[in-house]
């Protein structure tokens, strides 16, 4: 089973991930990107598809033209847990 982050192990993590909003539960954390156009944010989608396939972990999503907003939960934890973290990360890195 994975393991939901402690309260006492997100405010840290949290802190890490400045573009990223967490839910008012912390249950979840959110992040809106623009690209310049609808390719750009495909191409993004893909590149992140790839990732949480490789992870066995995938974000809720939208894609409106430009505009991607990613929600990261881990269900069967109820919560935030490190593939979260992970998966944010590596958004992070490629944006």
């Amino acid at each position: 089973m994975i393991k939901k982050l402690t309260a006492d192990e997100l405010p840290k993590l949290l802190g890490e991930l400045k573009q990223w909003q967490p839910s008012a539960d912390n249950s979840s954390i959110q992040r809106s990107i623009k690209f310049a156009d609808f390719n750009e944010a495909f191409g993004f989608m893909t590149r992140v598809a790839i990732k949480a396939q490789e992870m066995d972990h995938h974000p809720e999503w939208s894609n409106v033209f430009d505009k991607v907003e990613i929600t990261l939960s881990t269900h069967t934890a109820k919560g935030l847990t490190e593939r979260d973290i992970t998966l944010a990360r590596f958004i992070d890195a490629i944006t």
